[in-house]
């Protein structure tokens, strides 16, 4: 454990004119407030905060940075106020310790309201001052280092399980690598015991077989370049063991079978001199196409710049070449710190993680916390590739991307508006799968608005929560809609017109808090309409006790202008389209289901209560569903297709059921105008030769 004076010296070393009195305090403080508490090791609790102040002055971070980390558990785990903190130590370092503790208390597992709002309170003071998460950091690091020490097993898979799903991503996101490759091995080793000492031994072997190998191969590349003038600083390690075992996994292969399991690091002076290096390795090393990745000219959205390559050395090895200038090299090892390490005399960087600005923006369009807390883990922890605007704008997503990901990262508006892609030129579906470096122009229309089925290929967090907060309020102004026709039809069976004096009172009544409450309690049935009938005029059904029998209706309650899927859904058993006469299936929590009046479904809606329907003059249409018996010969289904193009019926879906002797059945699904356009198609089909039955399912 450090010593008061030890870790004064090693802020003094770095920032001479260090605050010496603040920090001797918070580590007086720090010490007192934790007292005897005692740590799973054994050790005095207080050793911890200090220990996670003297990993953070590795990062030569601030006098407040440090004193947040010598306090950060005192608001937790002690008796202190975050008034008294910032009575002692004033208002920033009150305002970081509170930020410190709300990451404390979320549980990477729950989904919970409170875990939700502690992530939400989190990043909000994220947003203001990263700080708090360097310091949450390197308390979960040290954290991590001390694990072996907790006696039991679930909790420390617990821990280890947090760490690896929400910390190192977190750390990796940043830029801090050091801190997230030490976290994900800690956690590899408790979350997969087996695996981490099965590679764990292979690397043993390995540097028993040949242990000069990484200095060889670094000898080799130094004398290569300097040979030709170049000052470079060569370096090599194994990849660490949880790196290995995800490539085995993400590859499906043995450990025999990976080659690349050594990475050098080519450190230069300037960034042209990263290029002419990877010219000269390029030259003399035989490249492994698809290997290279160039994160300079396209820097990774922490920052990260290196030139990536995997190369054949003369050993017949596979090796990682990273190279860098010596400025890349700090920012890579120190990630969003090094703003505070090599630029003093600033509060830290300027603006915010592009990616930290999402997780802010998704705040308020997750609807609870399951959905919180799994747009944060997406937008975290997620392999990135790059695309470009038409203009040139560089654009990072995640890998698995589509363009509808990327129309909401370019703006929320044009991701709602997105009809189709360009793809490098080429017109593409929304759910095509975007590669690494490709062009996208979005194309879109005003008149267009996001659709429930982009959810099942958005894989960003920002596109989704962007896409069920539309659905929601969609769903709810349709249902208030829905509610008004039948509260229309409600009021027009009661004995007596009734006014505003009638409907604020049958709110009352049904403890609801206003007309938007009601129409939607209407329309997804939280009150059939016996209950409102007796809410707004008393004795209006002649029911007795709580159950009220509402009088039959009067007249079919229009669907007009109401979005399909969305305040009410169309049976996929009989298929409605506009003509056909309907009823509607109300359950209590769901959209009206709406059937055709002799759809054999009907039959199992005795649960529902059922509504009178009707469709609109100015219905758009529907998809109805055919069973079509064609003779099995050349060109049939091609006059079958005819009918459908010369009376303008889009084909959605086509279906071979059955193939039996001389004929096949198939299923067709076709956009129709109304049910007359419908028995046109399917008289045209019956005349045809090469059909022997055409029949509407």
């Amino acid at each position: 454990m450090l010593r008061q004076y030890e870790l004064v010296e090693r802020v003094k070393r770095y920032n001479p004119d260090a605050d010496e009195a603040l920090l001797n305090r918070a580590y007086v403080f720090s010490v007192q407030k934790h007292g005897s508490q005692k740590r799973a090791s054994g050790d005095p609790y207080f050793s911890h905060p200090i220990e996670v102040a003297g990993i953070l002055t590795d990062f030569r971070m601030d006098d407040k940075t440090i004193v947040t980390a010598l306090l950060h558990d005192t608001l937790e785990d002690t008796v202190t106020t975050y008034e008294e903190i910032e009575e002692l130590f004033g208002a920033d370092i009150a305002r970081l310790v509170d930020g410190v503790t709300k990451l404390s208390k979320i549980e990477a597992q729950s989904a919970t309201e409170r875990a939700a709002e502690n992530l939400r309170k989190f990043l909000l003071a994220m947003s203001d001052d990263i700080r708090v998460l360097l310091v949450k950091l390197a308390d979960r690091l040290h954290n991590m280092r001390t694990l072996h020490f907790i006696s039991k097993e679930e909790k420390r898979r617990r821990i280890a399980r947090e760490t690896m799903e929400i910390y190192a991503p977190l750390a990796e996101r940043i830029g801090m690598y050091d801190f997230m490759r030490e976290m994900q091995l800690l956690s590899f080793q408790q979350l997969e015991p087996d695996a981490y000492d099965s590679i764990t031994k292979r690397l043993e072997q390995l540097n028993e077989s040949g242990v000069d190998k990484v200095d060889r191969i670094c000898l080799d590349l130094r004398l290569l370049l300097d040979e030709l003038g170049m000052k470079v600083i060569v370096s090599g390690r194994e990849k660490h063991p949880y790196s290995i075992w995800r490539k085995m996994q993400e590859r499906h292969i043995s450990f025999e079978q990976l080659t690349d399991v050594m990475a050098f690091r080519v450190i230069t002076e300037t960034t042209e001199d990263c290029y002419r290096a990877l010219g000269i390795i390029h030259t003399h090393y035989k490249m492994v196409p698809g290997r290279f990745k160039d994160y300079i000219s396209t820097p990774k959205r922490n920052g990260y710049r290196s030139l990536h390559s995997t190369v054949i050395h003369g050993e017949n090895a596979r090796i990682e070449v990273q190279i860098r200038s010596q400025e890349m090299h700090v920012e890579s090892e120190y990630g969003l710190a090094a703003h505070w390490a090599y630029k003093q005399g600033g509060s830290g960087p300027d603006g915010q993680a592009g990616w930290l600005r999402d997780l802010i923006e998704i705040l308020d369009q997750s609807h609870d916390a399951d959905e919180l807390l799994e747009n944060t883990r997406l937008a975290m922890y997620q392999d990135r590739i790059f695309a470009f605007s038409p203009k040139g704008d560089l654009y990072q997503l995640p890998k698995g991307a589509t363009p509808v990901d990327f129309a909401y990262t370019v703006h929320t508006k044009l991701g709602g508006q997105a009809v189709g892609a360009k793809v490098n030129g080429r017109v593409v579906p929304l759910r095509t799968v975007l590669e690494n470096g490709d062009q996208v122009e979005i194309l879109k229309s005003e008149g267009q608005e996001p659709q429930p089925g982009w959810l099942t290929f958005a894989i960003t967090a920002k596109a989704r929560a962007a896409i069920r907060r539309y659905i929601r309020n969609k769903q709810r102004d349709e249902s208030i809609r829905m509610g008004e026709n039948l509260f229309e039809e409600i009021v027009d069976r009661l004995p007596v017109e009734i006014g505003d004096k009638a409907i604020k009172a049958g709110l009352k009544r049904l403890q609801l808090e206003d007309r938007a409450a009601l129409m939607i309690a209407i329309a997804t049935h939280q009150v059939t309409d016996g209950e409102v009938m007796e809410a707004l005029i008393p004795g209006s059904t002649g029911g007795q006790g709580t159950e009220h029998q509402a009088p039959a209706q009067h007249h079919p309650v229009s669907i007009r202008g109401l979005t399909p899927g969305i305040a009410y859904s169309l049976g996929d058993c009989c298929h409605p389209v506009p003509g056909d006469r309907i009823v509607g299936l109300r359950r209590t929590g769901e959209p009206i289901e709406v059937h055709t009046i002799d759809c054999m479904s009907l039959a199992d809606g005795q649960d529902a209560d059922w509504v009178d329907l009707a469709w609109d003059s100015k219905s758009k249409g529907g998809t109805a569903r055919l069973q079509v018996i064609v003779k099995n010969q050349p060109g049939a289904l091609a006059s079958v297709a005819n009918i459908f193009g010369v009376n303008k019926a889009n084909i959605l879906n086509l279906q071979l059921v059955n193939r039996e002797g001389p004929f096949h059945t198939d299923l067709m699904d076709i956009e129709v105008a109304d049910a007359s356009h419908l028995m046109r198609i399917v008289s045209a089909l019956r005349a045809l030769d090469c059909v022997a039955q055409a029949d509407r399912v």
